[in-house]
């Protein structure tokens, strides 16, 4: 058995069974060959789909992707959203996916699949006494030199980090050495990652390795130079760069940044790159940069209009891209109108130049400058029912209504929910004695009880 889903992992059947035995634990087990080819070429297409998420990805055979994340993550919201986001990602699509973010590629690999949680998340710095509870099999050696080990009272990868290497190596092989100096971080593992045939590209190597903050900014600027110029003989512009720094060790240092709109203005784009040098460090030296555009769409040129014939609108994106770089993509949007009557789903946030649709909000009843993210139960005394609450308690505090103005029906959205096909709300504008105005509704018509529990909420409160 080569693999299994949670069905048969649930009765019993296990990675490495004999086909014959599984079928005598489980009378009618649908079984399917294998396909390795097909498994590694699915593969790769997922490692091409993450690249959205980092710049650095390779497929780690035979079930796992790498992402080499650093530089990258803050465009996602930081390391822990944008793990949770991909891992969602997946879920829609129907995968399963277990997850880990660590400084190594071994101690990822490790929590990923032998952690306890589906999600697991090292703290920057750590040494490999994260993954020292983890089985032996976590280190990637052959299932016999695991054996071997256990025979030796070894349990856990814990039991050999402080152990001599030389009788280990003696005894089993380089292998055994070479994993655990992987796990503490000592040896290299590069990444081969994989790359778009069709990217658009410039590379430049090095006789002597640079590492000066000076240096690299100097270098940036001559790759977004060449860039730029392949760009335009395209006809594009770029909405990401992915900046990749080979180093002698053979690690990989990467920097990622995004743009609200395509872009192919050379300063503009040098200057958001070296915004980020201080996030790479060149350990003993960088000998290969490579600069792609990862995310390209059509730009044309436009011609500029003298503001004696026509006022030009003010370009932003530059303040956006800066902001966007900074905070995260997902913490720069802004909110456009959605054509419903509901207030709590009349608002989406779109990107920040996102084109206009058109929509705008109903203007035939004033809206709060606050909506509350989720309606708050008031205490009111208010007859019904058409009449507003005489006053109403929230958060402790009563508050007498001295005017008020409604109600504004709002009816649920049947085609959504079957629950809403009767309900309404009564909405009230009410102003205490203090001058303070609020936004009230009662759930149901205040006569009959399948259009709502006849109860009130706050949901807004007007500036």
């Amino acid at each position: 058995m080569w693999a299994a889903d949670a069905a048969a992992l649930a009765v019993g059947i296990r990675v490495g069974m004999q086909a014959t035995k599984a079928q005598v634990l489980v009378p009618g087990l649908l079984m399917m060959d294998a396909d390795p080819v097909a498994d590694a070429e699915g593969l790769e297409r997922l490692a091409f789909w993450m690249l959205r998420f980092a710049p650095v990805v390779a497929a780690d055979a035979p079930d796992g992707i790498v992402l080499e994340t650093t530089g990258a993550d803050h465009l996602h919201g930081g390391e822990e959203a944008m793990l949770e986001g991909l891992i969602g990602r997946l879920a829609m699509s129907g995968i399963t996916a277990r997850a880990a973010i660590a400084d190594t590629w071994a101690a990822a690999h490790a929590l990923a699949r032998y952690h306890a949680t589906s999600i697991a998340m090292a703290s920057a710095g750590h040494d490999a006494s994260v993954a020292a509870g983890l089985s032996l099999e976590a280190l990637r050696i052959m299932p016999a030199v695991a054996e071997g080990l256990r025979k030796l009272g070894f349990r856990t990868i814990g039991d050999l980090l402080d152990q001599p290497r030389a009788p280990l190596t003696l005894r089993f092989g380089h292998d055994l050495a070479r994993r655990i100096e992987q796990m503490q971080g000592t040896l290299a593992e590069p990444i081969e990652p994989v790359r778009p045939d069709d990217v658009i590209e410039v590379r430049r190597a090095f006789a002597e390795p640079i590492g000066a903050a000076e240096t690299i900014a100097r270098y940036i600027g001559k790759l977004v130079t060449q860039l730029c110029a392949l760009l335009e003989e395209h006809g594009l512009g770029t909405r990401r760069l992915d900046l990749i720094c080979q180093r002698v060790d053979s690690r990989a240092q990467a920097v990622r940044v995004g743009m609200a709109a395509p872009v192919r203005d050379t300063k503009r784009l040098t200057r958001l790159l070296c915004d980020k040098i201080e996030t790479i460090a060149p350990g003993f030296g960088i000998e290969v940069m490579t600069l792609a555009a990862t995310v390209v769409e059509p730009l044309e040129h436009k011609q500029v209009i003298s503001s004696l014939i026509e006022e030009s609108t003010p370009d932003i994106t530059g303040l956006i891209d800066v902001l966007m770089n900074r905070v995260g993509e997902r913490a720069i949007y802004r909110l456009a109108p959605v054509a419903t009557d509901v207030p709590e789903r009349s608002v989406m946030r779109v990107a920040a130049m996102a084109p206009e649709s058109g929509a705008s909000w109903p203007g035939h009843w004033p809206r709060p400058s606050r909506l509350l993210s989720r309606p708050e139960p008031v205490e009111t005394v208010a007859l019904l029912p058409d009449h507003p609450p005489a006053s109403f308690t929230w958060r402790g505090i009563r508050r007498r209504v001295k005017r008020a103005d409604g109600p504004e029906r709002v009816f649920g959205e049947w085609w959504l929910r079957d629950a809403e096909m009767v309900a309404v709300r009564d909405y009230f504008q009410c102003e205490d004695e203090a001058g303070e105005r609020y936004w009230l509704y009662r759930a149901g018509d205040g006569e009959h009880a399948e259009t709502g529990s006849h109860r009130w909420f706050l949901h807004g409160v007007f500036g």
